[in-house]
């Protein structure tokens, strides 16, 4: 479940979806950006927000029915 490419590359009428960050990755480096603007955030735990950033990005996903 990662919801396909984020930016395919298109040739004429032809999409490459082997290109490109997936959706999902798209999704969570959105959500990272968010929480790293909390400043009451403990941004010692880098884990910590990249498994919340990925929740956010697979609720987002799971949202869209994919």
């Amino acid at each position: 479940m990662n919801g396909g490419p984020a930016f395919p590359y298109v040739c004429g009428e032809k999409f490459d979806y082997g290109t490109g960050m997936s959706l999902r990755d798209y999704f969570a480096a959105k959500a990272m950006q968010t929480l790293l603007l909390d400043d009451n955030y403990d941004f010692s735990d880098r884990d910590l927000i990249a498994r919340k950033a990925y929740a956010f990005a697979d609720a987002m996903l799971k949202e869209r029915g994919q």
